[in-house]
């Protein structure tokens, strides 16, 4: 199968060196590139990225409000670990805000960014997820919700669910390996994104609503 083509990115493009630190340290941490408690050594980082040691110390202090590091006094910082147990918190305040977030798109998106959501559907259901890498199916993923939080047009519940998507992000790709019938996860996110572009707001939200209590269900019933 020859690689798909991604509709155009509806996220903020990072800009400074700290933003570009930001989002390469993020995606490498929330998808446990960088392991769970694995000490965190930003001369190593900033190398690894190109990116000088002030920007990626910069990035780091941003990810530790993201709950993804966290710095002790004379011990150095380090990855967060996967709890499970946050997977009850984390999805009390998502099973809230995504449908919220659903709602809103298929109320509020432009007509452009209706189009970018259809292309994004249909992109997603021409592919065969079995064919694709954990590493590709998790980038489609993020590039689903953050596209929907994006379309609702509301700058502090983006900010808010991107933070929570990643933290319950970590968890799935910790048990991604062992879980089954991924297909019909990504079938959700095509009915999802064609409710948004359709502005059935009511079936957008109660879409949203199931994906996340689905997921939590998913991984309660393999641990």
């Amino acid at each position: 199968m020859s690689p798909v083509r991604l509709p155009r990115d509806l996220d903020r493009r990072p800009r400074s060196l700290a933003d570009r630190a930001y989002a390469e340290l993020q995606d490498r941490l929330i998808m446990l590139d960088i392991p769970p408690m694995a000490p965190i050594d930003d001369a190593a980082l900033s190398e690894s990225i190109g990116i000088g040691r002030t920007p990626v110390r910069e990035a780091l202090k941003r990810l530790e409000l993201d709950r993804l590091v966290v710095s002790y006094p004379r011990r150095g910082t380090f990855a967060t670990g996967v709890d499970i147990s946050d997977l009850a918190y984390i999805s009390e305040i998502r099973t809230q805000l995504e449908p919220l977030a659903a709602r809103r798109a298929a109320t509020m998106a432009a007509p452009d960014v209706r189009a970018d959501v259809v292309e994004l559907a249909d992109t997603i259901e021409g592919g065969d997820v079995r064919a694709m890498s954990r590493h590709e199916l998790m980038q489609w993923d993020l590039r689903v919700h953050r596209t929907i939080y994006r379309a609702a047009g509301n700058p502090h519940l983006e900010d808010t669910l991107i933070r929570y998507h990643n933290l319950a992000t970590r968890i799935f790709c910790l048990f991604l390996d062992r879980m089954t019938q991924f297909d019909r996860h990504i079938a959700e996110h095509v009915g999802l994104l064609r409710s948004i572009a359709d502005g059935d707001a009511g079936s957008a939200g109660k879409i949203a609503l199931d994906h996340v209590t689905g997921f939590e269900k998913a991984i309660r019933a393999i641990i």
